[in-house]
């Protein structure tokens, strides 16, 4: 085969690193924007953060005392001079104004000094939470004397889970010890029991059933025949009552509904996770990226300012970017800066129009509530502003919604349809509401089965098979009708 060299016209899609920064800023959440943000302006000299954490923070001066307010009064007497120093933020707005062309500024005005939410604007701390281990080993000592006996109910407190549970046999403990300490299994068997005394009721129980035993018999102002019954119960037949098979129970221990009712209330007193209330768990919080608010009879789209970051290209690098052209490095971090900062400002454009596009489309979600939300794909708000759907996909992703009805992520307002009987289409998102709303309204006694459903549901023009309503109800995380019955 003879080599040759030929010329040709093609065409080809290039991502651009303006275009892939782009991109990758699109799909981030506004938490992994903003940790994205710290690193890029540690790499990059041009770039400054007008909104500094710092800026309405406590200042001390060289002589220990505390800055005065660097906010205006606005109840100054006239005739006095009012405190022109300006705030931090302010003055780094007021620089961003007057700087030339070559600072690409994306900030918003600055909202205006964080008031206190007490009288007297001191910090709230938060008290120290203690631990369960902790906890039993407080009681361990006030109730114990002996060394031996401390060592060893403090050996059975490091057994336990967080739920606390005794995660170890009593025989793998006693397996463990040294011989030459000569523990006797009595010994080991009192420090269990004397732990199981310790409050939280339940605690150190080795499975559900031990635990909600020792709970049951502390419990106080129980009539013995209830008590009797309860343990019973949950010694004997606690799968069937997981199960609420109340019928077999009935024929098991001989006894009427209200016996069972009060048996069943009882058991119910009783935390299957004892330990549980001790775990140092953090809580989540989401931070709305749109806030939907009704402006007479309009529904308004802003965007949280509070989450948007304002950045902008710092002045006197890009002097001397301009005093320095022959330095690559400086010209290619400033031109880095400026795509950044449009590549943000097109970020929350493209979240504003999208969620405007939404609301615009589920009015009726807004006024009425998840039972007049309506079908919803990706390729049709695609279509309308003229993007693609993985455009959509992108924006819809970890960005949340504020809304009179509480906070929702984007995709929430999209789901696919069922055809109605009068050749009309029902959200899915409306049927799950439907649905919660029926289970909501039972008789407990006489729960509805998905078929009955289903039924119901056809009965209002929506057809929909039982296996759907099924699928439905364990996304709500809603139980099925055998343990849904009461007594």
């Amino acid at each position: 085969m003879k080599q040759s060299l030929q010329l040709r016209t093609s065409q080809h899609l290039a991502l651009t690193p303006q275009l892939q920064q782009s991109i990758r800023l699109l799909q981030l959440s506004t938490l992994e924007l903003h940790q994205e943000l710290e690193s890029l302006l540690i790499e990059n000299p041009m770039l400054e953060r007008v909104d500094d954490p710092l800026d309405h923070a406590i200042r001390l001066l060289a002589d220990g005392a505390m800055a005065q307010n660097t906010t205006t009064d606005n109840n100054t007497v006239p005739g006095e001079q009012a405190n022109t120093t300006e705030a931090p933020a302010e003055a780094d707005f007021a620089a961003s104004e007057s700087v030339s062309a070559e600072d690409w500024s994306f900030d918003e005005v600055p909202a205006g000094p964080r008031q206190a939410e007490d009288d007297d604007g001191r910090p709230q701390l938060e008290a120290a939470c203690i631990t369960l281990r902790a906890h039993l080993l407080e009681q361990m000592r006030v109730n114990l004397r002996g060394g031996r006996d401390l060592a060893l109910c403090e050996l059975v407190i490091d057994a336990l889970d967080d739920n606390g549970y005794l995660t170890e046999s009593l025989d793998d403990i006693y397996s463990s010890l040294p011989l030459e300490l000569c523990v006797e299994p009595e010994e080991l068997q009192f420090a269990l029991n004397m732990v199981q005394s310790f409050e939280p009721a339940g605690i150190a129980a080795r499975n559900l059933s031990e635990c909600l035993a020792l709970q049951i018999r502390r419990l106080p102002k129980i009539p013995l025949v209830t008590r009797r019954l309860a343990l019973a119960i949950i010694e004997q037949q606690l799968s069937l009552f997981a199960q609420r098979d109340f019928t077999k129970l009935k024929k098991i221990f001989s006894c009427d509904d209200e016996d069972l009712r009060e048996a069943q209330t009882v058991i119910r007193l009783c935390d299957p996770r004892p330990g549980s209330a001790f775990a140092q768990q953090a809580a989540d919080y989401v931070v709305p990226d749109v806030i939907v608010r009704k402006c007479g009879q309009q529904w308004q789209v802003l965007l949280n300012q509070d989450v948007m970051p304002k950045l902008r290209v710092s002045s006197m690098y890009a002097q001397m970017a301009k005093d320095n052209k022959n330095e690559c490095s400086l010209g290619t971090q400033l031109q880095e800066a400026r795509w950044l900062i449009k590549n943000m400002r097109q970020r929350f454009d493209t979240i504003l129009r999208v969620a405007q596009a939404i609301v615009e489309r589920q009015k009726n979600f807004f006024t009425h509530g998840a039972v007049a939300m309506r079908p919803l794909v990706l390729r049709e708000i695609a279509d309308t502003l003229g993007l693609h759907e993985s455009t959509i996909s992108r924006v819809t992703t970890q960005k949340y919604m504020l809304t009179p009805h509480g906070m929702f992520e984007l995709k929430y307002f999209f789901g696919s349809h069922v055809a109605t009987e009068t050749g009309g289409e029902a959200s899915s998102t409306a049927i799950r509401a439907l649905i919660k709303q029926l289970i909501g309204a039972e008789d407990q006694k006489s729960p509805l089965s998905d078929s009955k459903i289903a039924d119901m549901l056809g009965e209002q023009g929506m057809v929909i098979a039982r296996r759907t309503v099924a699928k439905y109800r364990e996304a709500l995380k809603i139980p099925p009708v055998s343990l849904r019955k009461t007594l």
